[in-house]
């Protein structure tokens, strides 16, 4: 087998996508499955089922890769300056940084180009990212890429969270890497602050460190079903995924103003400007295929574009305007389709904007969700 260099993994996967590289031992992730089951067992996980399906599997890189001997964890930055200006007409959603541009593959490609030397070298290798099959982010934090944040999420020294995260596993020794850097713990940088605590729109960080699935948006908009009735005013503009907590970390505002111009950090590429924001009625105009070749990219619930719809409906109601004819004739649409849960949720948002008189037709409605929808109490758009 030939000899391997760190400073040629390294420099291959930062060729490749990857903006920080660094590597660990595989033993097993036993706190992190202790708490994965303690959460699990306190429903903190909802119907989340991402690494929680099988913690003894996603804290064990040996389930993954038989004979694995290293961890080599990859960072890929998804940094961006506040979105761009809306660039449309209409009620428009906002969408979350991470699927403004395609970093994901940028991500792959980088851990690839790794696993790919390691194997030319005469290694196993593969590579895992954003699965159920590792813990990604406990990977990351043994390797020494930073802590872990109030709000959960791994924050880079001097750099932030605004990271992609995935993991190379391969049976090399990590002591027959060449000139490969010792692994350090990375302190806890939060200290006192706990600014993103009360940023969450629905309270989700319950604790430092943890969060309740249950109240994220970024997993409510994602979940199948109907959007929790609590949590719609709170949604916003929200189509898909939220930023919120991240947007007020210090280090991600440091790194803002590192790469702005005249600062010492390098910006990426923004990739599509346009990605940043979704027209809403188009949404909710659009038929499945083309939702799905718009934004297929994104997480949608079994792959079904209802979703997409209900998620569309619900920031109508909180950004729409009721009289605009446009807007009504969507409302319409949706009340009188043949799908109970855009029906139901159509609903909510012609009575938070006003337009009562448009559900006339569905006192007689069979579901029981579209009765519950309208029977239940709604704050009108400029109350709450």
């Amino acid at each position: 087998m030939g000899q391997v260099r760190w400073a040629d993994l390294e420099a291959r996967g930062r060729a490749a996508g990857l903006d920080v590289v660094a590597a660990t031992t595989a033993e097993p992730f036993d706190d992190a499955r202790q708490i994965l089951e303690e959460r699990r067992a306190a429903g903190l996980n909802g119907s989340m089922q991402f690494t929680y399906r099988k913690p003894e599997r996603s804290t064990q890189p040996e389930r993954t890769l038989p004979g694995v001997r290293t961890l080599i964890a990859g960072a890929t930055s998804y940094h961006r300056d506040l979105p761009p200006a809306p660039d449309g007409v209409g009620p428009l959603a906002r969408v979350a940084r991470y699927v403004w541009a395609d970093d994901q593959d940028r991500l792959l490609a980088g851990l690839q180009a790794v696993c790919d030397a390691l194997v030319e070298a005469g290694h196993r290798a593969c590579v895992v990212s954003d699965q159920n099959h590792l813990v990604d982010r406990p990977v990351a934090e043994r390797a020494g890429l930073g802590w872990f944040g109030k709000n959960a999420n791994l924050l880079l020294p001097g750099r932030g969270s605004w990271y992609l995260l995935g993991t190379v596993l391969t049976d090399l020794e990590l002591s027959e890497i060449d000139g490969v850097p010792e692994g350090r713990h990375v302190a806890d940088g939060c200290g006192t602050c706990e600014r993103c605590r009360p940023a969450c729109p629905t309270g989700a960080i319950v604790a430092p460190g943890t969060v309740d699935a249950r109240r994220c948006l970024s997993w409510s908009l994602q979940v199948t079903g109907s959007f929790p009735r609590d949590q719609r005013v709170a949604l916003g503009d929200r189509l898909y995924g939220c930023d919120d907590c991240q947007e007020v970390c210090p280090p991600n505002r440091l790194e803002r103003r590192r790469a702005a111009p005249g600062g010492s950090g390098v910006a990426v590429a923004l990739g599509r400007p346009e990605k940043a924001w979704v027209p809403v009625l188009g949404v909710l105009a659009a038929s499945d295929q083309e939702l799905l070749d718009r934004h297929g990219r994104w997480y949608i619930p079994n792959r079904d574009p209802r979703y997409l719809r209900r998620n569309a409906l619900v920031v109508l109601g909180n950004v729409g305007d009721g009289t605009d004819p446009v807007v009504r004739a969507a409302l319409t649409r949706a009340l009188s389709g043949s799908d109970a849960l855009l029906r139901a949720h159509a609903v909510w948002s012609a009575r938070r904007l006003g337009c009562d008189d448009l559900l006339v037709d569905l006192a007689d409605d069979p579901d029981p969700e579209v009765q519950a929808e309208l029977a239940a109490p709604v704050a009108p758009r400029g109350t709450a």
